[in-house]
């Protein structure tokens, strides 16, 4: 078996330039918002992902690499709790409020939704 740490961490270069790739993208999509959507955007896409190949059921080495290493830099807690508080500072509170709450619906509607696509529901 390959040693997990380097699992985790080939992982994490696919997790770490996906998410460089998807707020690249956003960005030239949308350009400059007030709506921290590249961050929302990974934590939904990282939910449902980890969701997924947890209620496969995958094995140790798939978490590994998957979980830990592409999910774990794909998706940004930090990111969204300064996103958060930046907008509340700046006088932003009602954006502020609505990011927090559909950036927490969002993970876990996708998290659902992995899990009724895994279990047939």
């Amino acid at each position: 078996m390959i040693e997990p740490a380097y699992l985790v961490g080939a992982g994490a270069v696919v997790g770490a330039l996906s998410r460089y790739e998807t707020n690249r993208l956003l960005h030239a999509w949308l350009g400059d918002s007030a709506f921290p959507a590249g961050t929302f955007t990974v934590n939904v896409i990282g939910s449902f992902i980890l969701g997924f190949v947890t209620f496969l059921g995958v094995g140790d080495a798939v978490l590994y690499a998957v979980g830990t290493g592409a999910c774990g830099s794909y998706t940004t807690f930090s990111s969204f709790s300064v996103d958060t508080v930046q907008l509340w500072e700046e006088g932003r509170r009602a954006l502020s409020v609505l990011y927090a709450s559909v950036n927490l619906g969002g993970a876990l509607a996708a998290i659902g939704l992995a899990w009724v696509l895994v279990s047939g529901f």
